[in-house]
């Protein structure tokens, strides 16, 4: 019960987050991509305020053995930059820079009621599946 109240409480922090940081707004997202146009550099404040805050963080937190509410640290373990990782990331990048939406936002945007979130949703979730049937053929 700990870990979902957590994990609830987590979600809704970061929720809140997207929200005052404007990153809840496609446009946001989508005026900082276009630097030849109406440049917005909203989302750049946002990431170095990510960094920094997550720079610092992380330096006390995995000082512990272990999370609060959990048995183990989930850190990702690859250090390899294969065909895999730059095709998933460029996906990922076209995905977002075609809507505004990446699943934070996106999930933000669907609760809060906005019309264009539950347009992508399905087309986020397509992709997920996909993703997902790729890599179990691939296993097999």
């Amino acid at each position: 019960m700990k870990r979902i109240l957590a994990a609830f409480l987590a979600g809704a922090v970061f929720g809140i987050g997207l929200v005052l940081g404007g990153m809840s707004d496609p446009n946001v997202v989508l005026g900082f991509l276009d630097v030849t146009g109406d440049f917005n550099p909203a989302l750049l404040f946002v990431m170095i305020g990510v960094m920094a805050t997550t720079l610092i963080a992380f330096r006390f937190v995995l000082r512990r053995d272990r999370p609060l509410f959990d048995g183990d640290f989930h850190l990702p373990t690859a250090t390899v930059i294969d065909k895999r990782l730059v095709l998933g990331a460029a996906l990922f990048g076209v995905g977002w820079g075609l809507s505004g939406y990446c699943p934070g936002p996106l999930l933000v945007g669907v609760a809060g009621g906005i019309p264009t979130a539950w347009w992508f949703l399905p087309a986020m979730l397509a992709g997920a599946l996909l993703q997902r049937w790729v890599a179990s053929r691939r296993a097999v």
